[in-house]
């Protein structure tokens, strides 16, 4: 049975636009709560792709479980409804702390779902897809309730404002709420608004359905939820810093937000210092050296007056060319210019890469690696990948058949590529795919490994923050059109990888990478 109807306070008209008004707010929020959940998730794990299938597909499951539950409670639409926004506002305004803090607090050796965190990222997908669910049959009721018309007409009026509400969230979120307020703040704000919203409606439009009972139980709903909010907003700061000394521990010397990721710089003294980047281990200098050293001096034996150097902002692959003879002119093309300034400007890591970007010869283009392959015309004698991870879903496109055919084409003649492939121990599908995916750039190549030590932190590999122990041995690869140079380049020192039948017939059979068939995982 569908409550009684009692005169609304303004003409149909008026509350027929006040209800869509109030349908596109939810279901900016909505979407907004959904690319936070994506967005942190893909963060503290990497694997945008699957934190994606994840949070989506059960979200999508959850509001077809919602909207049946949601025809038990048409007999009271307008209550039910202010009850399912503020519940959906706490829940979603506080999704991302409670995330952040399983990750801080429960996260084992930095991987986010060893703590409970996958679960809680499944029990929010399905809990916010419930109430998101709920909304639509409660709204059909409450805008029926405004004025009688066919079924079809309502639902083609309720979707059309859900639909433009979540454009809007959509863009709000990457361009007005994450460069403003930052994650966790930014969904605190969306769970305020979505609280207000949902209250402005009921009280406004349908308090004089409500009963005095149901008046009260939601007014204190809205009164909590938002104290809640504003509560968590005022310690939000607190929160992120005792969060951060969790992550990274108590020695976090910067951390900033780069347009592109987190940068954090922990540590300082000579010996000790880590640069993570979006919570993955980039540099530490208890073993940088011997992971420069390897990616960058097989490479450069053989002509190197023009070097170029694909990511390595942090300077120190610059400073291992500089070492040579010879060098005229090293190009480093790096994405995130805060990790160049970074760079140019901390006393410590200045100071770890020799103050590197004095150097007149050292000159910067902030730019995304592979865009900046396709428009290059210069050739350089020696190309350096230092670049991110391959398991990671954001760096596959630098890790494809295509970048590498870009990279062969600024190599001059007689030219070597030199790549980070990742660590062999424990990952080595990876590795090979990257040395397969070489080779069907049309190179040839010679893939090797460096040493590290055996505890501690692991320079090139990114490694997460939380407890993170160095594998013992980098991959990487060299790779030259010419066998002749190659050969020359590799010497008789390096400690040839895939040397024995295991890993020779590990790599076999072992497809590239591309563009639209990436073969890592994360």
């Amino acid at each position: 049975m569908i409550e009684s109807s009692v005169p609304l306070p303004v003409s149909p008209r008026t509350g027929r636009f006040f209800v869509l008004a109030g349908v596109f707010v939810c279901a900016a929020c909505g979407l907004v709560y959904e690319l936070e959940l994506v967005a942190l998730a893909s963060y503290l794990i990497g694997d945008s792709v699957t934190q994606a299938s994840v949070v989506l597909s059960v979200m999508v499951f959850a509001m077809g479980i919602g909207s049946l539950l949601a025809k038990r409670l048409r007999c009271r639409a307008s209550v039910w409804f202010g009850l399912v926004e503020a519940a959906l506002a706490l829940v979603g305004g506080c999704s991302a702390m409670a995330l952040y803090a399983a990750f801080a607090w429960t996260g084992d050796r930095g991987e986010v779902w060893a703590g409970g965190s996958r679960s809680l990222l499944v029990a929010f997908s399905l809990a916010i897809g419930i109430l998101i669910g709920a909304e639509v049959p409660l709204l059909m009721v409450l805008i029926q309730r405004i004025r009688r018309q066919d079924a079809s007409g309502a639902v083609a009026d309720l979707f059309a404002a859900d639909y433009v509400g979540a454009l809007v969230g959509g863009l709000a979120f990457p361009f007005l709420l994450l460069p403003l307020f930052g994650q966790l703040t930014g969904a605190l704000f969306t769970g305020s608004v979505n609280a207000l919203a949902g209250g402005a409606l009921v009280f406004g439009l349908f308090g004089r359905d409500l009963s005095v009972r149901g008046r009260w139980v939601l007014l204190t709903a809205n009164v909590v939820v938002l104290s809640l909010l504003a509560s968590a907003a005022v310690l939000v700061d607190d929160f992120e810093r005792a969060a951060r000394r969790a992550v990274y521990g108590g020695d976090v010397r910067v951390a900033v937000q780069t347009d592109v990721q987190e940068v954090v710089l922990t540590g300082g003294k000579e010996g000790s210092l880590d640069l993570f980047l979006d919570g993955r281990l980039r540099i530490s200098g208890r073993d940088e050296k011997r992971y420069h050293q390897g990616l960058v001096t097989p490479a450069l034996r053989g002509p190197h007056a023009r070097v170029l150097i694909l990511g390595g902002g942090d300077g120190l692959a610059a400073r291992e060319v500089l070492r040579h003879p010879g060098v005229r002119r090293v190009d480093v093309v790096e994405l995130d210019a805060g990790v160049v300034d970074l760079a140019r400007h901390d006393p410590a890591l200045s100071e770890l890469n020799d103050h590197v970007y004095r150097d007149p010869r050292v000159r910067v283009v902030n730019a995304d690696a592979f865009r900046w392959l396709r428009s290059a015309r210069a050739r350089y004698d020696v190309v350096i990948s230092d670049l991110p991870d391959p398991g990671i879903t954001a760096s596959t496109k630098l890790y494809s058949q295509e970048f590498y055919g870009l990279a062969t084409r600024v190599l001059a003649d007689g030219g070597r590529l030199a790549v980070h492939a990742g660590p062999l121990a424990g990952r080595a599908r990876i590795f090979w795919t990257v040395e397969a995916t070489l080779r069907a750039a049309g190179l040839q190549t010679v893939p090797y490994r460096v040493g590290g030590r055996s505890a501690g932190f692991a320079a090139g590999p990114d490694r997460t923050a939380q407890g993170a122990r160095a594998p013992r041995d980098w991959g990487f690869v060299l790779a030259s059109r010419s066998t002749p140079v190659l050969l020359r380049a590799a010497g008789s020192e390096l400690v040839r990888a895939g040397a024995g039948a295991a890993e020779r017939t590990r790599r076999t059979g072992l497809e590239p990478s591309t563009l639209v068939h990436p073969r890592y995982a994360n």
